[in-house]
């Protein structure tokens, strides 16, 4: 039996010495642009802040982008639905996980059924 032999499992060829060819050559692909960077960086000084047009980098809180902000589109575009819903979350997994069971048995339920 060869070294380098691939094991074919019915699903496809799993060949362990060419993933880890594939592996190391990843590595020192990675390595290479590591390298390639900027050797002069220091902490602490102004070169790790993000460039804002020149424009001061306002606090964490002033910058924070609130889901109600961000989605306001998408929930005001289905508000039927969406007030109905809310009040069914609990924040509770076992709660969730009920959810998807029942509608995973009703749709069982209807496949089975057409």
């Amino acid at each position: 039996m060869a070294l380098a032999a691939p094991l074919s499992s019915g699903f496809g060829i799993w060949n362990p010495l060419l993933w880890l060819l594939v592996f190391v050559i990843s590595l020192i692909i990675a390595y290479a642009v590591w390298r390639s960077g900027f050797s002069g960086y220091r902490k602490g000084t102004g070169r790790g802040r993000s460039y804002l047009s020149g424009n001061e980098e306002p606090a964490g809180g002033d910058v924070h982008i609130r889901a109600g902000n961000l989605y306001w589109g998408f929930t005001e575009g289905i508000k039927g639905y969406y007030q109905q819903v809310v009040p069914l979350h609990t924040g509770i997994m076992t709660d969730n996980l009920l959810w998807i069971f029942w509608v995973a048995g009703v749709l069982l339920v209807i496949v089975m059924v057409i």
